[in-house]
């Protein structure tokens, strides 16, 4: 743990499962921590204030400060992967074909997850700017004293009782306020909240915020506007993607007691959930085969237990030929979790297939198989390398799929 400057009591690093660590901590900090699941803590039974935390599968920094003001903590989780790795993995499962399908991110000199992802983001948003805003038309309903577009009958019926004045009109406004730029000033706002964002990347997030300053902004608990991919807003896709993936990770925002807790996590075990499901789906794209994510099914015949596989392979002919699950978790010294075995299994059985596949972010192996006694079910096991350059972490997705599709 070390003291930090501009009214940050403290702030810890930990890493990405790695084993715990035991420090002076108030109380109410700890609980805080726990009751977010922001880290695995827990308090000292033998020593007062201290407390052992464990980061598990979210990566990123929170902060926690006293409602009333004064002095914050900061906790920061780095992942295991190296950080260009994991953009890939984020970007690849939200565009396979965007930007960053060769695993080029610009990271400039930053080397922890929020200061590249706020860079990332800023870039993009530059980018996606430079031609000026984006606009389009917006629905618009309001009260007013001309006519303009047309009346809502009902509306002024309603409201009015036969009353002319003011009335009820909607109408169609050719605007820069519409989702694509809402979504990208949240994103910005988000990011600006932030602990650890440094300050020549803070200074140009504000500048881009400042461009966006006529849009309107996404309030507190309001649901993000959906945006949809046309020939006119081409700039902005690779922008829009990155900015809904700020705006939709796990975020840590709440107030537990007389603290404030703020932050930015995402979780691996999702993150490594979409790459493979989503470089399975692309690498059978154009065959005979269609591919279904988090496809539900039933174990038994009542249709009361029910399972979702994280990928499901159907065949030409409409029915299932291969399910797999995805596992962002550490390989035991025996092997696998035998829990994971029992899950394919059950899929394996709902389905009626003879194989199914467990996709693991590392392993001792690249694949074994097992043959499940009086079962006649062989359950693979394959592991990816996170460490390889994309190209490598592809051609293994591929090999997993042809083992999918092997007679």
């Amino acid at each position: 743990m070390t003291a930090a400057a501009d009214g940050v009591t403290a702030s810890v690093t930990l890493v990405e499962y790695a084993p715990a660590i035991s420090l002076a901590l108030p109380d109410g900090v700890g609980r805080a921590l726990s009751a977010g699941d922001i880290v695995k803590a827990a308090p000292d039974p033998y020593t007062a204030d201290r407390w052992s935390l464990r980061a598990h599968s979210k990566v990123g920094a929170v902060m926690a400060t006293p409602q009333g003001g004064g002095a914050a903590f900061i906790v920061r989780v780095t992942p295991k992967v190296p950080i260009a790795r994991l953009f890939f993995l984020l970007g690849y499962s939200l565009d396979p074909n965007g930007w960053w399908r060769d695993g080029d991110v610009e990271v400039a000199e930053h080397r922890d997850l929020l200061p590249v992802l706020a860079h990332a983001v800023e870039r993009q948003v530059d980018r996606a700017l430079r031609q000026g805003l984006l606009q389009g038309y917006r629905a618009i309903e309001e009260t007013g004293l001309v006519v303009r577009g047309r009346i809502r009958e009902a509306e002024q019926i309603r409201r009015r009782f036969g009353v002319t004045l003011p009335v009820e009109v909607a109408y169609d406004e050719f605007t820069t306020d519409i989702a694509e730029n809402r979504i990208l000033r949240a994103a910005l706002e988000r990011l600006l909240r932030l602990p650890g964002i440094p300050r020549d990347v803070r200074r140009r997030l504000l500048r881009q915020r400042a461009r966006l300053a006529d849009v309107s902004t996404i309030v507190r608990g309001q649901p993000v506007p959906d945006w949809r991919p046309t020939r006119l807003n081409t700039r902005y896709h690779h922008a829009l993607h990155l900015a809904r993936a700020v705006l939709s990770g796990a975020m840590a925002e709440h107030m537990p007691g007389e603290l404030h807790i703020d932050g930015f996590l995402f979780d691996m075990n999702k993150l490594f959930e979409d790459f493979v499901t989503v470089a399975l789906r692309e690498t059978f794209r154009g065959s005979a085969h269609t591919a279904r994510l988090q496809d539900p099914c039933h174990l038994d015949d009542g249709a009361a237990i029910r399972m979702k596989p994280d990928f499901v392979l159907y065949g030409p002919h409409g029915s299932p030929c291969a399910v797999a699950d995805a596992k962002y978790k550490a390989e035991k010294r025996g092997g696998y979790p035998d829990a994971d075995l029992y899950q394919m299994l059950a899929y394996c059985t709902a389905l009626g297939l003879r194989e199914g596949h467990l996709v693991y972010a590392k392993g001792n192996a690249s694949h074994a198989a097992h043959r499940v006694r009086h079962a006649g079910i062989v359950i693979h096991q394959h592991a990816l390398d996170l460490d390889q350059d994309p190209t490598g972490l592809l051609a293994d997705i591929a090999e997993v799929a042809r083992r999918m599709t092997e007679p």
